[in-house]
């Protein structure tokens, strides 16, 4: 029986959004930001915050009277801060009060989810079987879930070696659990098949 061959695995990921929160330490008129300001949605009968999307850097922004903001749709840490800053200095007209002087607002980062492709084909019964702390049901979809504790983070994996990562907390987690996934996967990994 031929020995099966090792697999070296080195991920490469591509952030596809970052969710952050942050607070523009304003209070703010919802109800003035939607008439006033492009790109604004706002129903507070169905949800208590307004929408502002943002084309440059592409990203959109729930925003409360409180003046607190969750931002979704960027792909890097500076286009978070970037959306941040410049929904503070579009809004600030519309505050009810001003900002502390020198008034930076800094954000914290909720949850990033990133796509990776480990180039390798992964045996995922073999991996539901052999390892902890991973889900693999089939019948019920194609991906097998594999959960760390350190950083805490949820891999999405898929046979063809393509993996989801959700729940890191900055880019740096995302690098270390995708090579900690790859070092455990490797043993249960074999070359993608040649495309014909």
């Amino acid at each position: 029986m031929a020995k099966k061959q090792k697999v070296a695995i080195k991920p490469v990921f591509n952030i596809e959004n970052i969710v952050a929160s942050a607070s523009l330490g304003i209070e703010l008129d919802l109800y003035t930001i939607a008439s006033k300001v492009p790109n604004v949605e706002y129903e507070p009968e169905q949800f208590p915050g307004a929408i502002l999307k943002l084309q440059n850097p592409k990203s959109s922004l729930l925003v409360f009277k409180n003046g607190k903001v969750i931002c979704t749709g960027s792909k890097s840490e500076p286009d978070v801060q970037h959306a941040i800053d410049r929904t503070l200095k579009l809004l600030l007209p519309y505050a009810k009060n001003k900002p502390l002087p020198h008034f930076k607002p800094t954000f914290t980062i909720v949850n990033i989810v990133a796509s990776a492709e480990f180039g390798v084909e992964l045996e995922l019964y073999t991996i539901a079987s052999k390892l902890h702390d991973v889900e693999y049901e089939p019948e019920q979809f194609p991906g097998a879930i594999f959960k760390f504790k350190n950083p805490k983070s949820s891999l999405l994996l898929f046979k063809n070696g393509k993996v989801i990562c959700t729940g890191a907390k900055s880019e740096k987690e995302v690098q270390q659990s995708l090579e900690n996934a790859a070092r455990l996967l490797a043993p249960f990994s074999s070359p993608l098949p040649k495309k014909k």
